[in-house]
């Protein structure tokens, strides 16, 4: 039995539900609108995108497949930061961002399009429908049920038809002509991009959830490590594939959105603006159901996935608790509106996300250099410093008499400074470590 691999059509259906786990409806909106504002420069800028909002998440699963669940990942630290760190992402991609988004994402899709203008600018709508919304989610999410994933199994794939035939008739009948890159994508498109793949939450999602794809696979039967691997590396090139046709098929349709819908406040708009243009009123309510059923289920396994993780936590309180708590709070949360979701999530996803991306790479590394803490600790603390600064920036603070000190670092000013000084602590705790004797934590190759 350990030695028991996957049949090519049992690899492809990892592959697949590896898919439907980074491709929330909330992923959609932001390619339309990094495509609207880099205009011509939407092909460079949409392969800084894929590397943070693909290529990191595949990395995260394979990471998880090699290493263990993120707490054990991250003690490798301290303990402590383990614990701290876990929780951080676990409220990032839960009762923070990640479930208020959906509540906003289909309103803004599924409801904004068909309001009057005069109601649409009224807080009261979006008041009442995250009510509701939070409140199926809630009621869901205390009946686990094959419901939801028997929702989700329907309409993921309905989603991905009606994506390809407004891709299809914006290629045959294209909305217009690309247009000027507009602010920073005009200077630095790909690095641009790279930050913007921050906001999917994939990387955070693959850290957090990684461990249920990898517990797929072992039910299965495979239990040998490196076929485990063999698998989450073959079943993660399908999952890319097919998100990187969606990126850029979105990133293509709010390229070309300008002469036809003008300048837009979000990709949630741009998106049922396109649809409405392309195939008038029904097209738009088409894809305003299956958004909306799209982001209820992924509201559900967000709401449930934390609850579980806080429950194990906090064993004093129930699971029902924290499921009314997550449901309620991320109700309040998401009034503040999609755009405004999205401005305050950047800043904070900007300072926790280099440090997901410095853990991810070091777990493969980890044997490399004995497993030696000293190296975590050494990469991630110029890290966690220089990604707190460009967080503040982001966020609008006046930090200029630290960032104008910070210019001779490489990529500083692309907003990604903190790679040369993440390596250069890495080799400094490698030395640190030999020199204090620190003893070495490898990783079996073999399970």
């Amino acid at each position: 039995m350990e030695n028991k691999t996957l049949t090519s059509k049992q690899i492809l259906a990892v592959g697949l539900m590896l898919f439907a786990l980074f491709f929330g409806a909330g992923n959609m909106i932001f390619p339309p609108f990094l495509g609207q504002e880099a205009g011509t420069n939407v092909w460079t800028a949409i392969v800084g995108f894929l590397i943070t909002g693909v290529g990191l998440p595949l990395l995260g699963i394979i990471a998880i497949a090699k290493n263990g669940d993120l707490q054990t990942i991250a003690s490798r630290v301290h303990p402590l930061y383990g614990i701290v760190f876990t929780i951080v992402m676990y409220l990032a991609i839960g009762p923070l961002f990640g479930i208020p988004r959906t509540g906003t994402v289909a309103y803004e899709i599924g409801v904004t399009p068909f309001l009057p203008e005069t109601a649409s600018k009224s807080g009261l709508p979006l008041f009442l429908y995250t009510v509701i919304f939070f409140g199926i989610t809630a009621w869901l999410s205390l009946n686990p049920s094959k419901l939801v994933d028997r929702i989700g199994k329907l309409f993921t794939p309905a989603l991905l038809i009606i994506l390809a035939v407004l891709v299809i008739k914006s290629l045959i009948t294209p909305l217009g002509d690309l247009k000027a890159p507009q602010g920073a994508y005009a200077d630095g498109p790909f690095f641009k991009g790279f930050i913007e793949g921050y906001l999917t939450m994939d990387t955070i999602a693959a850290l957090v959830f990684g461990i249920v794809v990898i517990g797929s696979i072992k039910g299965m039967g495979v239990t040998n490590k490196q076929a485990l691997m063999k698998i989450c590396i073959t079943a993660g090139l399908i999952a890319a594939a097919g998100l990187a046709a969606v990126y850029l098929s979105l990133a293509y349709i709010g390229a070309t959105s300008m002469d036809a819908l003008g300048k837009m406040d979000n990709g949630g708009a741009i998106l049922s603006a396109s649809a409405q243009y392309l195939f008038g009123s029904a097209g738009a309510a088409i894809l305003a159901l299956a958004i909306t059923v799209a982001c209820l289920t992924t509201s559900v396994g967000l709401v449930s996935a934390c609850a579980q993780y806080f429950s194990k936590l906090l064993p004093k309180i129930s699971y029902k608790t924290i499921v009314a708590i997550l449901s309620l709070f991320s109700m309040v949360v998401a009034n503040i509106g999609l755009t405004q979701l999205i401005q305050i999530s950047l800043p904070i996803l900007i300072m926790i996300y280099p440090l997901a991306i410095v853990l991810i790479l070091l777990s493969f590394m980890h044997n490399a250099f004995n497993g030696y803490s000293l190296v975590y600790i050494g990469a991630l603390i110029p890290t966690g410093l220089i990604s707190f600064i460009d967080g503040l920036k982001t966020a609008g603070m006046d930090v200029a008499f630290i960032t104008d000190s910070l210019q001779f670092l490489p990529f500083f000013a692309q907003g990604i400074g903190w790679l040369v000084p993440a390596i250069t602590g890495a080799i400094i705790g490698y030395f640190l470590a030999l020199a204090f004797g620190e003893s070495k934590k490898p990783i079996p190759v073999h399970e």
